[in-house]
């Protein structure tokens, strides 16, 4: 009973409080119709546009991708149109690129069409067998190579199963067996690849993203004393689900506060941290992202709670604040195409340690998944390299989390804090810039006392 109570009392004081330091943005969320037909807009665009170069790029001209229903492979799900949520029984998609005659065949050896754009090549009543009839469409094609979604170190590129890759290996002939090569490169060019209309809608979610962390991180959520960092990651999560958005992971808040000790970086990347109520003059952090028309975010930023006497943020967390900008500045500029994420990581830890940075550096590929394909700029448990993944080359045209963290000495607080920033960048011409700017201050959360 007392339990029920208390969440009244919190659900009573969310409703009725009054927003002090926060203005409500207006957000442009389209209705599920609305996005149905962006989603297939986008897709057409890529279908059309993006794939017969990046088939060209990575010296591929067929590309079969296998998968069944509830076992999709993930390539596969970034090209299901919006009516589709899973695959269909075993769907098998063939893309037959002919370069000379500058033309992309986009077939299903499906029982239907793949939505608009992906044509059903499979007449059952005349062949029964599904194998056989995408082997006959082989063979009339001829293609030099045929890729599949085979990696030994790229997951998001690796979702062709054994089952299946033995049934299709099992239906070709001696010489289309010989053709086959994994399609890794062009499943991760086709993951990581961004074009101007996702540009565009990427720009709103980020803005989104903000606008809902500068509400949760506002006395029209917290109440010291009263509010926990769970009740502001649960309000997060409502905020999003009202919103008819989803997220891609649970969102975490966690304090650092003058009294206690700097947690360690196993407790501050576990996403099962302890919940803790709130208090004056508590240092805040959140890592939160959305899913919203088949692209995501991934945010992390802080707020402060001011004191009785204070007015603004102290200058002391300021000043902290302001190298972990620095450091996002190393990195980025550090970024150029075709350097390999091992190359940029040790590139950008170097320099920030000569400037008397305490860095770490862990920034991923985002884009059609959370953590997605491309190439790995350290992780929090790497930051000597990451093999293979780290290897891979930067390509324009992509997105990334812009994640790290830099370790500095607060004298007033006699001890360390982390500072911990995450923000989406766009990679594109030879160069970074934010998705929708980043947070360059901590934000003061105002309450009257």
């Amino acid at each position: 009973m007392r339990k029920i109570i208390y969440f009244l009392i919190i659900f009573c004081v969310f409703i009725t409080c009054k927003p002090q330091e926060y203005n409500q943005s207006t957000y442009t969320i389209l209705d599920e119709k609305d996005r149905a037909i962006l989603r297939d807009e986008i897709l057409e665009d890529r279908f059309d546009n993006l794939l017969p170069k990046l088939m060209d790029e990575t010296d591929i001209d067929m590309w079969v991708i296998i998968s069944r229903e509830y076992n999709e492979d993930p390539v596969i799900k970034t090209m299901l149109p919006s009516v589709w949520l899973n695959a269909r029984r075993r769907t098998i998609l063939v893309f037959s690129r002919n370069k000379e005659k500058n033309t992309i065949e986009k077939l299903a050896v499906a029982r239907y069409d793949v939505g608009e754009n992906i044509k059903s090549a499979w007449d059952k009543e005349k062949e029964p067998n599904q194998w056989k009839a995408l082997s006959r469409i082989i063979e009339e094609r001829n293609p030099s190579k045929i890729g599949v979604n085979v990696s030994k170190h790229f997951a998001l590129a690796d979702g062709l199963v054994k089952t299946d890759y033995d049934e299709f290996h099992e239906s070709l002939s001696t010489t289309n067996k010989n053709k086959i090569v994994s399609a890794e490169k062009l499943a991760i060019a086709w993951i990581e690849t961004r074009t101007e209309k996702e540009m565009k809608l990427y720009k709103n979610l980020v803005k989104i993203t903000h606008d809902i962390i500068d509400e949760a991180f506002s006395s029209n959520v917290i109440i010291p004393g009263t509010t926990t960092t769970d009740d502001v990651v649960w309000w997060m999560r409502q905020k999003v689900t009202d919103l008819g958005l989803d997220t891609w992971f649970h969102p975490t808040i966690d304090v650092q506060r003058s009294k206690e000790p700097l947690k360690s970086h196993i407790y501050s990347f576990s996403k099962a941290k302890s919940s803790k109520v709130i208090m004056p003059q508590d240092l805040l952090h959140c890592d939160f992202g959305i899913t919203y028309v088949g692209l995501n975010t991934d945010c992390q930023q802080h707020a402060y709670v001011l004191g009785k006497e204070e007015t603004k943020v102290p200058a002391y967390l300021a000043d902290a604040f302001a190298k972990g900008n620095r450091l996002q500045d190393i990195l980025t500029t550090t970024m150029q195409t075709e350097k390999t994420g091992n190359e940029i990581l040790v590139a950008s830890l170097n320099q920030a340690k000569k400037e008397g940075l305490k860095p770490s550096i862990y920034t991923h590929p985002l884009g059609s998944f959370g953590h997605s394909a491309g190439t790995t700029i350290g992780m929090w448990d790497s930051q000597a390299g990451v093999p293979v993944n780290g290897d891979y080359p930067l390509h324009k045209n992509t997105v990334y989390a812009i994640e790290l963290n830099v370790t500095v000495a607060i004298k007033e607080w006699q001890k360390d804090i982390r500072i911990m920033l995450e923000e989406p960048g766009y990679f594109g011409d030879g160069k970074h810039e934010y998705i929708n700017e980043r947070q360059e201050a901590i934000k003061p959360i105002k309450i009257t006392y």
